[in-house]
Order: C-alpha cells, then sequence, then structure tokens
C-alpha cells in the first residue's frame, strides 16, 4: 500500500486487488444481500481505496483501512436502498435482493439440501439493524477477531462484544419459529376409534 500511496503504482495496487477481492466481495454480497449489488460494490471499494490511497497512515493496518472502505461503501448503499424503498413506498422490494447472497454451493444437488436452511439464516441476518449484522459478517463469515473488529469499526472491543451478543440474541429469535419442531396432535387411544 506504502507503494500504492507514494507512487501510484498500479502493479502494486494490482497485487492488493488480486489478495483482498474475494473477503471484500463476500463481505459486501453479506451486508447487502445481493451477489452483483456485492460485486459492485467490491468494485466500489477498491474504487474508494485508490482514491483515497493519500490518506492511509503507513503505521496503521491496511486491513483495517480497507474494511472500513468497504464497509462504508455497504453503508452507503444500504441508506440509498432505503431511501428509495421510502420515497417510492415499496412494501414488497425489501425483499428482492435476498434471494442471490451469493454464497454458492459447487454440488447442485447439495444447494437443494441445504439451501432452505441456510435461506432462513440470510433473511434473517438481512432483517438485523447495521450494527449487529456488520460484527455477525465481520466475525462469523470472515472470521475476524473481536479485537480487529474494534479497529475496523472504531469502537472498543466491549461494544464488539456486546453487539455479538446482541446480535445472536436477535438472530435467535428471528429463526427459532423457523425451526421448531411442529407439533403433531397426540393420537387417539384405541377405544375412541372403535364406534
Amino acid at each position: 500500500m506504502l507503494r500504492v500511496q507514494s507512487h501510484d503504482d498500479h502493479s502494486a495496487f494490482a497485487q492488493l486487488v488480486s489478495r483482498w477481492e474475494e473477503p471484500i466481495r463476500r463481505l459486501c454480497t453479506r451486508m447487502v444481500g445481493d451477489a452483483h449489488k456485492g460485486e459492485d460494490l467490491k468494485q466500489e471499494a477498491f474504487a474508494r481505496l485508490f482514491a483515497k490511497r493519500k490518506l492511509y497512515q503507513p503505521t496503521a493496518r491496511f486491513s483495517t483501512f480497507l474494511w472500513r472502505i468497504a464497509l462504508n461503501a455497504c453503508y452507503d448503499e444500504l441508506r440509498r436502498v432505503k431511501r428509495r424503498a421510502e420515497s417510492a413506498l415499496d412494501v414488497g422490494g425489501a425483499e428482492e435482493g435476498l434471494d442471490g447472497m451469493g454464497l454458492e454451493l459447487e454440488d447442485p444437488h447439495s444447494e437443494a439440501a441445504g439451501n432452505e436452511e441456510a435461506e432462513l439464516v440470510r433473511r434473517a441476518l438481512m432483517r438485523l439493524p447495521e450494527m449487529y449484522r456488520t460484527v455477525l459478517v465481520l466475525r462469523h463469515y470472515e472470521g475476524l477477531k473481536l479485537k480487529k473488529i474494534a479497529e475496523i469499526l472504531e469502537i472498543p472491543e466491549g461494544t464488539v462484544n456486546s453487539r455479538m451478543a446482541e446480535a445472536l440474541a436477535k438472530l435467535t429469535r428471528l429463526l427459532e419459529p423457523q425451526f421448531q419442531e411442529p407439533k403433531t396432535p397426540m393420537p387417539r387411544p384405541r377405544e375412541a376409534l372403535v364406534l
């Protein structure tokens, strides 16, 4: 990043993109709930990274700088979608982008078998407020430690921990009705069947 910042080195920038494009695409896709929009936001994040290269502090971690830029691009998109939905009074539009979370499975048969539960989780994740969705995505999907998440979000680690606990509690409340066993009626005694 230092070469990109000081010399506008395009080959160094290409190396950064190559190394980070997949994690950033996954993050963006999970934050906005749409694989195509996630791809667009990945591109936007790297364009912003290059545009903001002079703001990078060499003493800081590059990954924290990049994650923050990508999250801000996602937040901007989520606000745009919300404004469009509010202005159009589009009641059903919030569900449309949830189908393509970009979590493709390699085997089509496995996809059919596991897709229903994964879709329930993705839909519940999209119903969480941004601040809770962000910590869940960064921790559970991207595997970042709480300390790293705190750096990216520029909040204390204790706040990340409490948001994580609250996010998991909210997610559980959203999913619980979906995963409860259906209640079967009690069988009638044999005597009641004889007329």
